[in-house]
């Protein structure tokens, strides 16, 4: 699925949102759920394992957490036997279901959706009798990296900020900085970077974003330096004051 339609696609959910939702209020539902499927994606291959390893660490008495990171590869897991699939399958007990799912993540993962006051808006989506539609809705886009990456995504939040900018009447700029303008600025921050550039020359950079808003400037900033050199190490620091996009720059370096 190419980026325009993955963001027509998940554009779409709004919809369903019209007249229970205003337009500005569009993203509050949209950017949490998006977040979510991704996660969820991401997890989809190691679920089994993570359960079967979960249980046998928690019978031996023994902190599961470094045994489920390293069964997932990345660096977060979830513990629930759900996922969107199965919690679209139980319409009667979806919102309990659904606090149950958000609250198995790790804890970093937890934070994401703590930014977003996600409870707040799946309670305000079960009263409209939206949230049944919303979670079978996502639960049909395939938002696993394989098939949608990393850049990508990125170019879809960026997309989805800029619509929901519009509609509120604010200004786009003030929540992401457009690829193109930041990829020159990689550019010019690595230009006197000879030896991290190197191949074969394992460097080590770090680079803090006081600005960070959805994080464009650290993924794009650990592509760059990954297709000059694999073998260089870049620890990212950033920091953001609006909640919603600090929880999708989290979960994108997630």
């Amino acid at each position: 699925m190419n980026q325009q339609s993955l963001s027509a696609f998940i554009w779409s959910v709004a919809d369903l949102l019209r007249g229970d939702y205003k337009q500005s209020e569009y993203g509050r539902v949209i950017l949490p759920f998006t977040v979510l499927r991704r996660l969820d994606c991401v997890l989809a291959p190691t679920k089994a394992a993570v359960l079967k390893e979960h249980a046998e660490r928690r019978k031996a008495g023994v902190n599961p957490e470094p045994f489920l990171l390293r069964k997932t590869g990345t660096s977060f897991y979830n513990t629930s036997p759900l996922d969107m699939k199965t919690l679209a399958g139980d319409q009667d007990n979806i919102r309990a279901n659904l606090y149950s799912y958000v609250q198995a993540f790790s804890p970093a993962a937890r934070d994401i959706f703590e930014r977003f006051d996600f409870h707040a808006q799946v309670d305000r989506l079960d009263k409209a009798r939206l949230l049944y539609l919303v979670i079978e809705k996502f639960a049909q886009v395939d938002l696993h990296p394989d098939s949608v990456d990393n850049r990508q995504m990125g170019l879809v939040f960026e997309e989805l900020i800029r619509k929901f900018a519009e509609l509120s009447n604010e200004t786009a700029g003030e929540h992401f900085t457009p690829r193109d303008v930041i990829r020159l600025m990689v550019n010019l921050l690595f230009i006197e970077d000879d030896d991290v550039l190197t191949a074969g020359n394992a460097a080590v950079r770090t680079l803090y974003d006081p600005t960070a808003g959805t994080g464009g400037m650290l993924s794009v900033a650990e592509e760059f330096l990954r297709e000059h050199n694999p073998r260089a190490s870049l620890t990212v620091y950033g920091q953001e004051l609006n909640p919603e996009s600090y929880a999708i720059c989290k979960a994108d370096m997630l």
